[in-house]
């Protein structure tokens, strides 16, 4: 069976296609025969973060291209005699993005309907404008050619995306085996747009137990490094300053509801204060390249006290068998090292995606989906009149 995977949640137009093993009842597996994706960090550069609009534009610009080379890689594409292809119920699906409904269309015109068996595309959370274009896209598709879709959810994706190991990816089994993880385990979700930590009963059996009440992890990071004068994205570039940075007798950040006693978050004061310290130094005229680098150490400092200080509390609460750090703020060396160490002092696992798998990626969408659709025996499908994006979709 050969699954196409669609992710366009925010600013990555990501697409995949996975090839199953529909002998191995035991286990999910698969093997990978495309996985592309594009990023539009330049883009939204000169923003200093994502802009939607920007983001919905550069999907709709970038999914056919992506989509008929993902073919190409995957050994589907064939093409044949152009014929003249209009479609009323797909022109109206793609109402919204008439450049990807004329796209699709020329596409169309020149292939053999691939052998495509089912859809799995990110339906939330994440930017509405962007996650209706993936939408609209599958359902497009689904339109077409008569396929079935699964809905995935963006942050199950991230979870997932630790099955996932970098000397699989080539081999016809990608999948670590998942009967091999002991329950319950906790995942911390960290990237631009989210943060939180998540009780994780088994593979489709999720709890939200704490969140931000205001900034994600990555945002602050972002922000943070903006004040400090470095450029989008910022959050690697803090990291990459914190290597040289040093404890400062004046440089001193607030730990935000570290002991609030729950696991809910808060980065919006620690923020507020990076800012006020920052133009405190400015206006002394000290904010050197060593200072930069001491402000940068102070701040990670104080996310990752936070961090694990908050995770800790709930391993213990909760008797997690192992920890799940995925989105794109688990790519930071400090902050994986610190909870490695932290781990095994619980003698408990730590599970990391691949640093390529960290960001939003098709891959994980297909993984999630593909898990979802074997745990439910096959009935995890819908049509594509029934698929919306749902910008807030919770766990």
């Amino acid at each position: 069976m050969n699954i196409l995977a669609i992710e366009t949640s925010c600013d990555e137009t990501a697409l995949s296609i996975i090839q199953t093993n529909e002998t191995n009842t035991e286990n999910p597996n698969f093997s990978i025969l495309s996985d592309l994706v594009i990023s539009q960090i330049e883009v939204h550069a000169e923003y200093g973060g994502v802009f939607p609009a920007l983001a919905k534009r550069e999907h709709a610009k970038n999914l056919v291209p992506l989509f008929e080379q993902s073919l190409k890689n995957a050994g589907l594409y064939t093409k044949k005699q152009t014929e003249s292809t209009e479609h009323p119920v797909v022109k109206e699906i793609l109402d919204r993005e008439p450049e990807l409904y004329n796209d699709l269309m020329i596409l169309i015109s020149q292939i053999t309907q691939p052998n495509i068996d089912m859809i799995m595309v990110t339906h939330g959370p994440g930017l509405a404008p962007a996650l209706w274009v993936g939408v609209n896209f599958a359902r497009a598709l689904s339109e077409l050619w008569n396929i079935p879709i699964v809905p995935v959810n963006h942050m199950e994706g991230h979870v997932t995306s630790i099955l996932l190991k970098e000397k699989y990816l080539n081999e016809q089994n990608a999948l670590l085996d998942i009967k091999t993880f002991h329950f319950p385990m906790l995942s911390l979700l960290i990237s631009g747009g989210h943060t939180q930590l998540v009780l994780v009963k088994n593979w489709g059996d999720y709890e939200i137990i704490g969140e931000t009440i205001d900034d994600a992890v990555g945002e602050a990071f972002d922000k943070v490094a903006r004040m400090l004068g470095m450029e989008y994205p910022g959050g690697p570039k803090i990291s990459l300053a914190a290597e040289k940075g040093q404890e400062n007798q004046v440089i001193n950040l607030p730990r935000p509801m570290i002991s609030s006693g729950d696991y809910r978050f808060s980065l919006s004061g620690l923020k507020t204060a990076a800012r006020y310290l920052i133009d405190d130094l400015k206006k002394e005229d000290s904010l050197d390249e060593q200072t930069i680098a001491d402000t940068a150490y102070e701040f990670q400092n104080a996310v990752t006290e936070v961090l694990i200080k908050k995770t800790s509390k709930a391993i213990e609460e909760y008797g997690a068998k192992g920890l799940i750090i995925a989105g794109g703020v688990s790519a930071n060396t400090f902050i994986t090292k610190s909870f490695r160490e932290k781990m095994n002092e619980y003698n408990a696992a730590l599970y990391l995606p691949e640093k390529k798998l960290c960001g939003d990626n098709a891959l994980m969408i297909a993984t999630a989906g593909y898990i979802n659709y074997w745990h439910n025996n096959k009935k995890a499908t819908i049509s594509q009149n029934e698929l919306v994006a749902v910008s807030n979709l919770k766990l």
